[in-house]
């Protein structure tokens, strides 16, 4: 899928993030579930989110909280900055919202510290 443009799905699994993405990194993620539907495999989205500090640890706050959301598999991209970031997780949660999927995302991602001059480019928030 190039919707998000990151790599995986990858297992949901502490192991899994701690041995594959590097500490102190920034970059953007996707949380859902894998598995057949209609015949094929896709991951389902059900999340999409940013780290301008760390993104193996902000992955695996999402892991059992809350239970209720059973997330399977993640996708993950790095990115240069905290800008960066920015700019893909707007893009990536209005992509998702318009090809209707059904996040679990209540409010538009929320600008990085200090940097309050960016705009999101797909609604200018």
């Amino acid at each position: 899928m190039t919707l998000l443009d990151m790599d995986g799905p990858y297992p949901f699994d502490e192991k899994f993030i701690e041995a594959n993405i590097p500490k102190n990194t920034t970059g953007n993620y996707a949380l859902g579930i894998f598995g057949s539907i209609d015949g094929r495999e896709d991951f389902a989205i059900q999340y999409v989110g940013r780290s301008d500090t760390d993104l193996n640890k902000r992955i695996k706050d999402h892991i059992g909280q809350p239970a209720s959301l059973p997330f399977t598999h993640f996708k993950f991209s790095t990115a240069k900055n905290a800008a960066e970031a920015y700019i893909k997780e707007c893009v990536n949660y209005h992509d998702c919202i318009e090809k209707g999927y059904r996040l679990y995302n209540e409010i538009h991602p929320d600008k990085p510290d200090g940097q309050l001059h960016l705009n999101c480019p797909r609604c200018n928030a």
